[in-house]
């Protein structure tokens, strides 16, 4: 996932970016916060609450637990 310098972009994740956390592990250090976690499934989109970035779930949602 690329750095996200502008706090106005969105970010778009798939299953594989689950379970959602902001900030990303490859966020530049200027960039981290505490990290929150964010259900990104219930509405198809998350917005964090501490930098406000914007994160849009894409693709084909995750079947159950293994």
């Amino acid at each position: 996932m690329a750095d996200n310098q502008d706090k106005t972009q969105t970010i778009a994740v798939t299953a594989h970016d689950l379970p959602l956390h902001c900030p990303r592990p490859d966020a530049p250090l200027w960039a981290r916060h505490p990290r929150v976690f964010l259900d990104v499934l219930a509405e198809g989109e998350a917005v964090c609450p501490y930098c406000s970035t914007k994160y849009v779930f894409t693709g084909e949602r995750p079947k159950g637990h293994h």
